[in-house]
């Protein structure tokens, strides 16, 4: 026993233990976070309970437990019908329901906005279709919303449109507004022939929004009539409609179809319910972009920046206090950040860009307000410490008698940092980096404060000149958690969603960590066996 405590036995079970523990913990937060996110999208059977008041129930059963007034067990379903019941779940008394069924008949349409509908199919209205005799309600209900895919279409195109011609009118009013800021006389030619093409372009634009609301109302022509399971009657045009089904007739087939088609939408779609449905292309698209441009400027910053504490600096009183600081930064909570990026980037470096070169906008802001470049500077600032003290503890690793012997054998001191120092280094500074990144990307407070927002009209990266908008505001899946678990009016709908998102933000650090590792690897590989 002795010689066991001796050779340190007990420490090594220890540390041990504590990573098995560690690992668990983690896999239990993947395991929770799939079990309940992801599953929520495979197309449920939906059940009839026939209540001895008379009344008919139909939804969706997520879970029975015992009834807590000790009256046996309870159910919660989710019985959708938004717009009929003002609930989308309901709980219910096994002893208050004397039988339950699957009726096949009964069909699930998920909708635009009031959530699902559980009920049944009574007609379909779509213009000028083929009435053929053959096809069921249901085949014409699918032959419907073909056909309002085409009018869809149309109606996108009337859409870009729209916004083209807006953002031409834009251009020429912005153009305009600098020249009266310059003092350029309203006679001038170059004022008037801007006047002349924005006065043709409202009439081209008002002549597209007429079309746009004739395909409108074409589309509102497309509808179908519904009733609940008591004979309570919704009428759906078929536009509002995203996905429908008869859930108690899918075979396996159809339904990981089904399946796919969701998780497709998730990952390429928009949201919709109040961030409650639909897509999260903007908030994963958002999440990436500012990791990327936080790492070009918190990267770079904090390898120079330890390169000169660790290979130029002295070992004076300043340079001691400068690395305190830079240890004490790395523990400031990361909300105090967000209000010096608030203060310093947006309503002083900002409001600064605006007033010399946006000033003919203002007072409308166009850099003076919260977007993604004072959001990715703001992460760049609580990140650096990171990046300098690992890339600090790399470049001390690396022995004296490297640095001698490159000196000796007749290199400057710059290609010695250059060519020897840091590629033995890069592992560890690699390390810095994907410290970095995954601290960025769970970070909410500082962003809330400097250009995240619950829904962005339009993407950071874009097709329009100058392509790159980084004054824009953008979405961030920390906030979207944040948003819908927190903020959402209907918490159960919005459940689902929030471990949904939280899946996707581990994914992406993993994701990025991962290729950061590898690149790690590769190098540490490379460089140790001196084959560089």
């Amino acid at each position: 026993m002795k010689q066991f405590i001796t050779r340190g036995e007990p420490q090594v079970w220890l540390t041990a233990a504590a990573l098995t523990t560690t690992l668990l913990m983690g896999l239990a937060l993947i395991v929770v976070v799939l079990v309940n996110g992801l599953g929520t999208f495979w197309p449920a059977n939906l059940s009839q309970f026939n209540m001895t008041n008379g009344q008919v129930v139909l939804g969706e059963v997520l879970q029975q437990e015992p009834h807590p007034d000790g009256r046996g067990d309870r159910i919660q379903l989710k019985v959708g019908n938004r717009d009929l019941y003002g609930i989308d779940f309901r709980w219910i008394s096994v002893a208050d329901f004397s039988e339950q069924s699957q009726p096949e008949q009964v069909v699930c349409i998920e909708r635009t906005e009031y959530g699902n509908f559980y009920g049944e199919l009574l007609s379909v209205v779509v213009p000028k279709a083929d009435r053929s005799s053959e096809q069921s309600l249901w085949q014409q209900l699918q032959t419907g919303r073909d056909l309002v895919a085409q009018q869809q279409d149309v109606l996108s195109d009337l859409a870009d449109e729209v916004s083209d011609i807006s953002r031409q009118i834009e251009v020429r009013q912005i153009t305009d507004h600098r020249l009266a800021y310059k003092n350029v006389s309203e006679s001038d030619s170059e004022r008037l022939n801007l006047k002349k093409e924005i006065e043709l372009l409202k009439v081209d634009f008002a002549e597209k929004l007429t079309k746009q609301r004739q395909q409108r109302r074409v589309l509102e022509g497309y509808y179908a009539e519904f009733a609940d399971m008591n004979g309570r009657t919704v009428h759906i045009e078929l536009a509002n409609i995203v996905r429908s089904y008869q859930p108690n007739q899918l075979s396996l087939f159809s339904s990981a179809a089904i399946y796919a088609d969701k998780l497709l939408e998730l990952f390429i779609g928009e949201p919709r319910e109040s961030n409650t449905e639909g897509g999260l292309f903007p908030a994963i698209f958002g999440t990436v972009l500012l990791i990327f441009v936080m790492s070009i400027f918190s990267f770079p910053l904090g390898v120079i920046a330890a390169i000169y504490l660790s290979e130029y600096a002295g070992d004076g009183i300043m340079v001691r206090l400068v690395r305190i600081a830079v240890n004490n930064l790395a523990g400031i909570p990361s909300i105090v950040y967000g209000i010096f990026g608030l203060g310093f980037f947006v309503y002083g470096i900002g409001s600064g860009i605006d007033e010399l070169f946006f000033a003919d906008r203002l007072p409308t802001p166009t850099f003076g307000t919260g977007g993604l470049l004072w959001a990715s500077l703001t992460l760049a600032l609580l990140t650096v410490p990171v990046v300098i003290v690992t890339t600090e503890e790399a470049l001390g690793a690396i022995p004296g008698g490297i640095r001698e012997g490159s000196l000796a054998l007749g290199s400057t001191r710059f290609q010695t940092l250059v060519r020897i120092l840091l590629p033995m280094a890069s592992p560890g500074i690699m390390t810095g980096l994907i410290l970095s990144m995954a601290r960025a990307a769970g970070e909410v407070a500082p962003l809330m404060i400097t250009g995240v927002v619950k829904l962005a009209p339009a993407l950071p990266l874009d097709g329009d000149f100058p392509f790159f908008h980084l004054e824009r505001k953008f979405m961030h899946l920390g906030f979207h958690i944040y948003d819908i678990g927190f903020q959402s009016p209907n918490v159960e709908a919005a459940r689902p969603m929030v471990f949904v998102t939280t899946l996707l933000l581990v994914l992406i650090v993993i994701v990025m960590s991962g290729v950061a590792i590898r690149l790690r690897n590769q190098m540490k590989k490379k460089y140790t066996f001196g084959t560089f």
